[in-house]
């Protein structure tokens, strides 16, 4: 990301505003655990990136999700959740920021959120096994969950939530992206020349 001036700032800043909201707007999909919520919120993520570079889509989850701890705070007291939602935030908006910015077509948005939604889904998965269920099960107090209750949980849950997840975020970006495409283009052009 270059320097950035004021006008980015407000920008970015906006983006985490709407982003924040977005993400208060979330819900769930029946036959998933209820803890697993969809939201929009990456999708003011993945615009900034487009128009700022990669680190701005990094602060705009970043501070999405301070703002939400802050706000609402936590079921275990520790932002277990608000840094998982960082890092499949980051884990989607960046495979598609990277792929996009090789291939700059429509299909290469296409294949790009393919991809982030892949990226997010496998390395997500492999987050839970190691490092987020035993947390929530450690600051939640609740028994730990065995190897085999994780895999379970993890292949029947988390995995095809994930997948889904970034399919409809996909359909929801491209609807937007499709609209927004020029200006999105022109805005990143602009920044860049600054």
């Amino acid at each position: 990301m270059k320097k950035l001036n004021i006008k980015s700032m407000v920008a970015i800043g906006m983006l985490s505003s709407i982003s924040y909201v977005l993400m208060l707007l979330n819900f769930p999909i029946p036959p998933f655990p209820q803890f697993l919520m969809i939201d929009f919120s990456d999708i003011p993520a993945l615009i900034a990136a487009l128009i700022f570079g990669p680190a701005a889509g990094i602060l705009v989850e970043l501070i999405k999700n301070i703002l939400d701890y802050f706000m609402t705070g936590s079921a275990t007291g520790v932002p277990v959740g608000h840094i998982a939602n960082f890092a499949a935030g980051i884990l989607f908006v960046l495979p598609t920021y990277y792929v996009y910015s090789k291939l700059k077509t429509k299909k290469g948005m296409t294949f790009g959120l393919v991809i982030g939604t892949m990226v997010m889904a496998v390395i997500m998965s492999v987050l839970n096994y190691l490092v987020i269920l035993p947390a929530y099960t450690f600051f939640l107090n609740f028994p730990a969950m065995s190897a085999p209750e994780m895999r379970t949980m993890i292949v029947t849950g988390i995995l095809p939530f994930n997948i889904l997840k970034g399919f409809i975020i996909s359909i929801v970006f491209m609807l937007i992206f499709t609209r927004m495409r020029t200006w999105v283009e022109k805005q990143a052009v602009m920044k860049s020349a600054a």
